[in-house]
């Protein structure tokens, strides 16, 4: 099942995942009519855009996370421009962990790495872009290390 608003991008994904022996089962341009197809379809794995009508921000990644709490299981690929840390962070850690990736569309090298990929997430793998891990381990330090030791010091004797 796809989830891509850009109608070039989704054909152009349906036709390249048809060619390595796919079904595609369902291609959507919305967050909701994701939620609706996956219901109706129960599809081996999702693949979805970030960014969807009708707010253009990260409806479907927010629908991701959604459906993987609604089915722990469902494997989920979500493909993006840019990592959005919060969701990101919720979608790797949602279910039981499997089953799941993160891709950014950009530094997709080779069909047969992306393909490779989906279906890694459907077998129930992870697969995750390197710099969407760097990203989030980047949020994932320790806020006081930013501080000079000022700070510090006026830090611990307010406390």
């Amino acid at each position: 099942m796809l989830a891509e608003d850009g109608v070039l991008l989704r054909e152009g994904l349906i036709g390249l995942l048809e060619r390595f022996g796919h079904q595609v089962v369902a291609a959507v341009g919305d967050a909701g009519a994701l939620s609706a197809a996956v219901d109706e379809h129960v599809p081996d794995v999702v693949i979805t855009d970030v960014r969807m009508p009708p707010g253009q921000t990260d409806e479907g990644l927010r629908a991701a996370v959604a459906l993987r709490a609604r089915r722990p299981g469902l494997p989920v690929l979500v493909l993006s421009q840019y990592v959005q840390r919060s969701y990101a962070a919720e979608l790797l850690d949602s279910g039981d962990g499997s089953g799941v990736g993160y891709l950014l569309k950009d530094r997709i090298g080779q069909v047969e790495e992306f393909v490779a990929a989906v279906g890694a997430v459907a077998a129930g793998g992870t697969v995750v872009d390197p710099e969407v891990v760097r990203q989030l381990l980047r949020r994932r330090r320790d806020p006081l290390d930013r501080l000079t030791p000022r700070e510090r010091e006026v830090l611990a004797l307010m406390a």
